[in-house]
């Protein structure tokens, strides 16, 4: 028997041609191609300020290292939703960018503090060691020989990493936008119908009416005999 297979609702957890559309738009494959960049660059910046011993805020130049991570893995999971789109990858992209959102603004904060560089809210290691009345007097020294050979270095990585942190903070909101609208668009889908399967038994013959005349014909018939 022959039947229609063609069947207007897409299958369960793959995009409609207008979600796919929208997610294309996107160019998912752009930007997270662009924040593993990103990753990757913070990431060496951030090990370059670790090698300058003047600096004493390591501890929130380490905290970029989770950055890295969560930005690369946002931006992997970007790719792979641009070259197999499908609901489940959009909404983990959502998540995904979300966390990145929240990480980078954390990190755009903490580093704005710093920037720029005062040595002379610091104190170096070797300060710390001395006695206190012997701290002035290093103080001083750290703090020319800083000035003069490492602030504008340290104010250029910083300035940097400020810019990178915008730009992933930028990226993070345009991919929830797109993946919102994604979504959106899946809500207001008009409802399908009901796909049609085939029958796997011959339908019920129906019982034959006797037309009016001949029924009329065969009661006359009935009663001459009577």
């Amino acid at each position: 028997m022959a039947f229609d297979d063609k069947d207007p609702t897409p299958a369960l957890g793959t995009l409609s041609p207008g979600q796919l559309q929208s997610h294309l738009k996107m160019e998912p494959k752009t930007l997270g191609a662009i924040q593993i960049v990103i990753g990757a660059l913070i990431l060496c910046l951030s090990a370059s300020v670790l090698q300058i011993h003047e600096v004493h805020f390591t501890g929130d130049v380490a905290l970029f290292l989770i950055v890295v991570i969560q930005v690369t893995l946002s931006g992997s999971v970007l790719v792979h939703s641009g070259r197999k789109p499908t609901l489940f990858w959009v909404k983990f992209v959502l998540v995904l960018h979300l966390i990145s959102a929240a990480f980078a603004t954390a990190a755009l904060g903490l580093m704005s503090k710093h920037l720029p560089y005062r040595q002379d809210s610091y104190h170096c290691e070797h300060c710390r060691r001395l006695e206190l009345h012997a701290v002035q007097h290093c103080f001083r020294k750290c703090t020319g020989l800083i000035e003069q050979k490492c602030k504008l270095l340290i104010d250029g990585i910083l300035g940097t990493l400020v810019i990178f942190l915008v730009l992933e903070l930028l990226i993070c909101i345009t991919a929830m936008l797109f993946g919102l609208t994604v979504l959106a668009a899946g809500g207001t889908q008009a409802p399908s119908k009901r796909p049609v399967y085939p029958q796997t038994r011959p339908p019920l013959v129906q019982a034959t009416q006797t037309p009016p005349a001949a029924a009329e014909a065969s009661q006359q018939f009935k009663i001459n005999i009577k």
